[in-house]
């Protein structure tokens, strides 16, 4: 039996520095603003994108692994992103060491983590919650509803302020997530979305740091709270009212949702960034505001935003048997990574990798197209994917109707590529109606 190829050391030590390592100096679970200023002012994603390029000319299809022992691999060819995506969760389990580890700090029963047969229950009732199928939800209208006025009340600051900041932008955004998630009543509990983040925080270095157990009590204690509560129009009180079998622990699946949400507002506010950049953008998604909820234009808007700059970067596999590919075979245990910038932004082979391109969105991709994976793929796909979209294209659409924003700092060129990296925390607008 061949095994797969696995990196010179010269090779394993460049793909370390310049690809994996500057993901996890970033937070793989809670983002730390000052390194991505730095990632952003030195273009890392841009250097990182390049060296796959460089990998993949040298070791050419298969995946090749980074260093020997247990057999971590990236994924170099198209065809095998479809492949582990698809292939998920057998033989390619979106439950890997890494994740188990991170992401026990605060939903250690939710589903990204679970065991084959716990996902077997614990994913349709996800699905079910979050309609993973429908462009909009049941509760769209209210949540189309919180959004106007939160989005009111954020514009009242703006006014006072003179500009759009990412910190304004983000309480705003909580608290629409928290209304909609958890219920009206937890609007201004800053408590449980900050124990979240503290939680999050300790995540980003998985086994590596202890568990906080008391805070993870009194926050998965709080977020029951609020399922028990099911304030109408909520996904706590759909959580609570979708019949679950034993062992799914309904309310240890919210803590994700609330988790996703956060990438959903970087998302957000890069996506206006680039609608107020981007020549036409702007009236473009103004003319279909009259669509509301079914903003198509917005939600390919988003999908850019998320598709230049991916939220979840790293998208992380373990192998549950040996795998046969191109160049060898991968034992049982491997961890397979697909670093999503390296498909999103090769310009080798996307002719859109550097600009602003929302067409590429008008329709579903399928298995014989160019991966862009955003929410990742195939059965392991985020089931909150159209909440997320539902929300942010919202949001946008209420913030465009209202205000014309200017980015400062000349962060984005609109006769020029997009960068490679853009921090959400650093970007300023100013405003004007």
């Amino acid at each position: 039996m061949t095994k797969s190829p696995t990196m010179s050391p010269p090779d394993a030590a460049r793909a370390l520095l310049n690809v994996l390592l500057p993901m996890a100096a970033g937070g793989a679970i809670a983002r730390r603003p000052r390194v991505m200023g730095v990632a952003q002012r030195l273009d890392l994603d841009s250097r990182a994108v390049r060296e796959m390029q460089r990998l993949r000319d040298r070791y050419g299809a298969g995946p090749v692994q980074v260093l020997p022992g247990r057999g971590m691999a990236l994924v170099l060819d198209p065809g095998d992103v479809h492949r582990v995506l698809n292939g998920s969760p057998q033989p390619f389990s979106p439950a890997s060491r890494e994740k188990r580890g991170a992401l026990g700090h605060f939903q250690p029963e939710g589903v990204l983590v679970s065991s084959p047969e716990e996902r077997t229950h614990r994913r349709p009732f996800n699905e079910q919650v979050l309609q993973a199928g429908r462009p909009v939800h049941d509760h769209g209208e209210h949540m189309a509803a919180v959004v106007t006025e939160e989005v009111e009340a954020l514009l009242g600051h703006v006014d006072v302020a003179g500009e759009l900041t990412w910190d304004s932008f983000s309480r705003a955004w909580w608290r629409i997530v928290r209304r909609v998630v958890l219920g009206d009543s937890a609007r201004d509990d800053e408590q449980v979305t900050d124990d979240l983040l503290r939680l999050r925080k300790d995540a980003n270095w998985s086994y590596l740091k202890p568990r906080r157990t008391a805070r993870t009590r009194r926050f998965l204690r709080r977020v029951r709270e609020y399922v028990d509560r099911a304030e109408p129009g909520s996904l706590a009180e759909m959580t609570a009212t979708t019949p679950a079998r034993p062992g799914t622990e309904p309310h240890q699946q919210v803590p994700q949702w609330l988790f996703a949400a956060d990438a959903g507002a970087w998302a957000s506010f890069r996506a206006l960034a680039l609608l107020s950049t981007m020549p036409g953008a702007a009236a473009r998604a103004r003319a279909e505001l009259d669509r509301l909820p079914d903003l198509p234009y917005l939600r390919a808007s988003v999908l850019e935003s998320l598709r230049l700059w991916p939220t979840t970067p790293l998208i992380l596999r373990d192998t549950t048997e040996d795998t046969e590919w191109a160049r060898g075979t991968l034992a049982a245990g491997s961890s397979v990574v697909i670093f999503a910038p390296f498909f999103h932004r090769d310009d080798r082979h996307v002719p859109e990798a550097h600009r602003f391109a929302p067409e590429l969105w008008s329709r579903e991709r399928t298995d014989e197209d160019w991966p862009l994976v955003p929410f990742s793929g195939g059965p392991a796909m985020c089931p909150g994917r159209n909440v997320v979209l539902l929300l942010a294209s919202t949001v946008l659409g209420r913030l465009l109707a209202e205000r014309e924003y200017v980015v400062e700092g000349g962060a984005l060129d609109p006769d020029g590529p997009v960068p490679g990296s853009l921090s959400p925390f650093a970007l300023r607008f100013r405003t004007g109606r």
